[in-house]
Parts: structure tokens; sequence; C-alpha cells
């Protein structure tokens, strides 16, 4: 596994999940989808959100159901490939590929945005 070295600090990583948007956050682009969000093109129409109205419906579920710790390691890459190897964790899709929900998740997340594409752009 290659070193992919961040430019934000584990800090705003989490943060802009639990703040964010769709378009900047694979996690909240998969429990939008899971959760029936309708995802749409927003702006120029590049980027795909849940809406204004999907989002802050995500802040609130993830407010109330997810939680998040961390341990600190020199080297996190090389427990990640470990970790994602040894366990069950069928949201993360990266090296992930031997998960039974891998591929179900995957079209998922393809078919929310090949609907996103379909329909107009968002305001």
């Amino acid at each position: 596994m290659a070193n992919r070295t961040s430019t934000q600090n584990l800090r705003k990583r989490v943060r802009y999940h639990y703040r964010g948007n769709a378009a900047g956050s694979t996690l909240r682009l998969t429990l939008g989808c899971l959760l029936g969000l309708e995802l749409r093109r927003v702006g120029s129409g590049k980027r795909m959100t849940f809406g204004k109205a999907g989002e802050a419906a995500l802040n609130q579920w993830m407010a109330d159901n997810a939680r998040v710790c961390w341990v600190e390691q020199d080297e996190p890459w090389t427990s990640e490939s470990q970790l994602i190897s040894q366990l069950d964790l069928p949201l993360n899709l990266d090296q992930n590929r031997h998960n039974v929900f891998h591929s179900r998740l995957k079209e998922l997340r393809a078919r929310a945005r090949q609907r996103a594409r379909e329909l107009p752009i968002s305001s």
C-alpha cells in the first residue's frame, strides 16, 4: 500500500465528514445513499450533494448515530490495510473488494450518481 498523505489533519478530515457534504466525503455519499436521500448535481453541475435539506438530514442522522474514535500511530497506512483485510467493514470500498457488501454498495452509489446526472441541476 502506498503512503497517500493527506493535506489535512485528522480533526479536519473527521469534521468534514460530519459537517461537509457528499461531494467531498465518500462517507457522507455512502450514508446518504443507504438512507435513500436524493443525490443532485449542484453549482456548475459537476459536484453532487444531497442538497441543503438532505445534507441537514444526514447531519442529524450522523449526530444521532455515528461515532468516531482513533488510535495514534506513526504509520497509520500500514494498519489501515491490515484492519480492512481482517475486519468486516461494509461501508469501506477502498481495498475492500472481498467484503460481501462491496459490489452492492458500489452499485447503489453508481445508480445514485446516474440518477443525479439525469435530473436538472439544483440551486
